[in-house]
């Protein structure tokens, strides 16, 4: 084992800052070199929105320790910009440690001079966002790892606009953290001496109404929902976490009385018992749901991740009697489509009006804003782009945000909040169940009208894990091997153009080069005769991952391609 790591074991076995449980937990690695140097080979990365891994004892794991040193790295940007006295919110869900690790946080903040004001219990992500924007304040901290497995956890940070951090916060708050030479020297104190000093400070349930009074203000005609919500029945899962509460509370001040929770998912629970992982893009997370769904014979099946920032719907096909499972490109451009043509009735859309999404989620936008007369403007992958847009639109007057989606579940209408909100989905959701359920419709007849009217569109989306220090280097390998070797041909569909989003620049198949206009990001991009394929590292996690889909006259046309299509990327990331 490498001299260095073994050091920094040995100084997290023997030194009394280190708790005797964490000591307890290294201990037992005692002979798994190979662990023990997984743990403590760098430091945990504090990447552009914060830092997300596997929770546990070391340098390379989330702990209370690892998590000081992001929070110190945070106080010091904070104070560089006299920021201090606006103060920061914090925000957690329910994973194991959430609570811990917020409160950690808080009190480092709290001994640098910064106030706090955190929830009395866990709260949706998206609340944070609101709160931040509502107090004032220069910054927030939601501790969760989104939709990841029981063992994974978080430490995000928002800046003062409500979005996530994005250059230059995120450079400097990372080169503050990154200047920690010895976690032992991280100033923090304890609850009762913040509180005496009135830097510890509690939220509660005002904000949650005022927040859901925000959400509640995206509605486009509330008028549907008399006559139409007592109808539609609803199965909603917050899968543990944090949306059970405002999820219910918000359908229930719409009118909807047929709301089934399910009751084995309702409660936090860290482990996510009943479920592998909390993610409404997983099949297997919706077995409780759908089984409800059956029983009582629900018109659309919701379900949130644990900090209740994504959307996942199931809905009824009545004419087959299956329930259909609506992925998030569906659900954004279904309710894209609602949206703008409520706006167009109202006369509320004007030549700057703008949609948002990001480059890897359905094309199928463009033809729907162009109908509609609207902007269509792309970010790279991350909701916090689309949350840094709206920043930029409103402070240069240049475009009115409408709606913004991503493939990962992510929705936003309205600028109460600068990040995806799964309560505002689930708003939208309701009233445009209202609305097609006042036209006998349903949203499997809804998203086939639109099949029809725009085209066939399919996405899907290819994950291939490649673990550990091995998995980081295969997976740059790969991305060099496609920028030496572009391929002129994907599943027999000829490459039309290249985005490669690292140079910045796009190049056609004649030769003509043009700039991306976006961010340099680690991600190419293919459009295709009749598709489109984009391959990227996850930021956050130690996989690669492929987009695509296609355009055909057909559901079954688009679905054979599809399948062809897939088989021809899996191989070049193999």
């Amino acid at each position: 084992m490498n001299s260095e790591i073994w050091t920094k074991y040995q100084e997290w076995l023997e030194s009394p800052y280190f708790d005797e449980t964490t000591k307890e937990e290294l201990r037992a690695l005692e002979g798994n070199d190979k662990e023990i140097e997984e743990r403590f080979y760098k430091d945990l990365e504090f990447g552009t929105g914060g830092m997300r891994g596997l929770m546990g004892a070391g340098t390379n794991r989330l702990n209370i320790y690892t998590v000081r040193r992001a929070a110190y790295g945070l106080a010091e940007y904070i104070r560089s910009v006299s920021g201090e006295d606006r103060g920061t919110v914090l925000v957690y869900d329910s994973r194991h440690n959430s609570r811990e690790m917020a409160e950690e946080t808080a009190l480092v903040l709290n001994a640098n001079g910064i106030r706090t004001w955190m929830f009395d219990s866990l709260r949706p992500t998206p609340e944070l966002s609101f709160a931040i924007r509502e107090l004032g304040a220069i910054a927030g901290v939601a501790i969760t790892a989104s939709h990841n497995p029981a063992e994974y956890n978080g430490f995000k940070v928002y800046w003062e606009d409500g979005g996530q951090i994005c250059p230059p916060h995120d450079r400097n708050i990372m080169e503050k953290a990154a200047a920690v030479t010895s976690l032992t020297d991280i100033k923090t104190m304890t609850r009762a001496e913040a509180e005496k000093q009135g830097l510890y400070q509690v939220l509660g349930e005002e904000m949650d109404r005022n927040y859901l009074d925000a959400v509640r203000s995206v509605l486009l005609d509330p008028d549907v929902l008399k006559g139409n919500a007592e109808e539609i029945r609803i199965v909603y899962t917050p899968l543990h976490g944090a949306g059970n509460r405002p999820i219910q509370s918000l359908l229930s001040s719409l009118g909807f009385k047929q709301v089934y929770v399910v009751k084995s998912q309702e409660e936090p629970d860290g482990n996510f018992t009943t479920c592998e992982k909390p993610n409404p893009e997983e099949e297997s997370a919706w077995t409780e749901a759908l089984k409800l769904a059956k029983e009582v014979d629900a018109d659309i099946v919701l379900a949130t991740d644990p900090d209740s920032d994504r959307i996942g719907m199931y809905a009824k096909d009545r004419k087959t009697g299956e329930y259909v499972l609506f992925t998030g490109n569906m659900i954004g451009i279904l309710l894209c489509e609602y949206v703008l043509s409520k706006k167009k009735q109202e006369g509320t859309l004007n030549e700057n009006s703008v949609v948002m999404k990001t480059i890897v989620s359905s094309p199928m936008a463009e033809p729907i804003t162009a109908r509609y007369g609207c902007q269509l403007k792309e970010v790279l992958t991350g909701f916090k782009y689309i949350g840094e847009a709206i920043h930029t639109f409103e402070r240069e007057g240049t475009y009115e945000f409408v709606f913004g989606y991503e493939e990962s579940l992510g929705i936003l209408s309205g600028t109460y909040v600068r990040d995806k909100d799964a309560q505002c989905a689930v708003a939208l959701i309701a009233e445009a169940a209202a609305y097609y359920n006042s036209r006998n419709m349903t949203f499997t007849d809804a998203m086939e009208e639109l099949y029809q009217t725009y085209g066939y569109y399919q996405e899907d989306l290819i994950t291939v894990k490649h673990q550990g220090k091995e998995g980081a280097e295969h997976i740059k390998e790969i991305m060099n091997r496609l920028r030496d070797e572009p391929p002129a041909e994907i599943d027999c569909m000829h490459v039309e153009t290249v985005r490669d989003y690292k140079t910045g620049i796009i190049t056609e198949t004649n030769g003509n080069t043009r700039s991306t206009e976006l961010p340099k990001s680690n991600v190419l991009y293919y459009e295709l005769e009749n598709g489109w394929a984009c391959i990227r590292p996850s930021g956050t996690e130690p996989k690669i991952k492929v987009y695509f889909g296609v355009r055909e006259n057909s559901a079954e046309r688009a679905a054979a391609r599809m399948k062809s299509l897939r088989k021809e990327l899996l191989e070049r990331i193999s």
